[in-house]
């Protein structure tokens, strides 16, 4: 309990990251916690978000205060390692928000540290509401892990979930497919609906009404279209106006979506 209590407390802040997701938890913990620095490799990122949250930029891990509660790593994957490496040695709790990294990056490098992995998809340009996205956390111990889950719905999320490394990995691969691939989905829709001379805006009802069945029913229970509906005859016609990789995405994912509906 004592460790649970002095985390809630804990309100310094070190964001190292600049990128998408580091600028939306950056402005989500501004005036709830106190930032103190934003660490880019260039200056002028670190500048622009700092500046926006009251923090002090720096371009060197070797700069980085030592006396902060948390070090929140929004990085590049590939690039935790290295910055935990340069940085000074320090008592805080070190985070990083990869999906796909195992948390044992850390190990070996801190004493205390976790995952704090929020799943959404981030733009720098638009901010996200934390409030209403889904946090997965894991901790070295389990007093850690209980210390990174008060922080969250203190002063991010209230829908905060246990999960390690293996189930973030799978979280995050879902999340390629939810995400990735159906806005490249969207994209090829737009490019069909362009050669035409069609706006992509006629279809967002369709989109936003799809999502929110979602809300009521399965992806399975609310899949429609040809291909669910064994429509040989308008599958037909729709491969004879493509070509090229739109030929081959369509027929593989209407195979997979009648596969999909025989094996249920």
């Amino acid at each position: 309990m004592v460790f649970f209590l002095t985390f809630v407390l804990m309100k310094r802040i070190v964001m190292i990251g600049s990128g998408n997701v580091a600028t939306s938890l950056a402005h989500a913990l501004r005036g709830r916690c106190r930032l103190v620095q934003v660490y880019s490799r260039r200056m002028e990122h670190a500048r622009q978000l700092a500046d926006a949250v009251g923090a002090d930029p720096v371009d060197s891990a070797a700069a980085l205060v030592t006396d902060a509660d948390a070090y929140v790593v929004a990085v590049a994957d590939d690039a935790i390692a290295g910055i935990v490496d340069a940085s000074p040695p320090t008592d805080g709790l070190w985070l990083h928000t990869s999906g796909s990294v195992p948390m044992a990056v850390f190990a070996g490098r801190r004493s205390r540290y976790g995952v704090l992995y929020p799943l959404q998809s981030f733009s720098r340009d638009l901010l996200v509401d934390l409030r209403r996205v889904h946090f997965f956390v894991e901790g070295s111990s389990a007093a850690v892990t209980a210390q990174i889950a008060a922080f969250v719905r203190r002063f991010l999320s209230e829908k905060v979930t246990v999960a390690d490394s293996r189930q973030r990995c799978i979280l995050h691969l879902a999340a390629v497919f939810a995400c990735n691939f159906a806005n490249h989905m969207w994209t090829l829709a737009a490019d069909v609906m362009s050669r035409d001379g069609l706006p992509f805006d006629a279809m967002l009802p369709l989109i936003e009404s799809t999502v929110e069945k979602l809300h009521h029913l399965s992806p399975s229970q609310s899949q429609t279209g040809p291909a669910a509906r064994g429509d040989e005859a308008v599958m037909r016609r729709h491969l004879s106006m493509l070509h090229g990789d739109e030929e081959a995405i369509y027929r593989m994912l209407s195979q997979s979506i009648m596969n999909h509906k025989a094996r249920k």
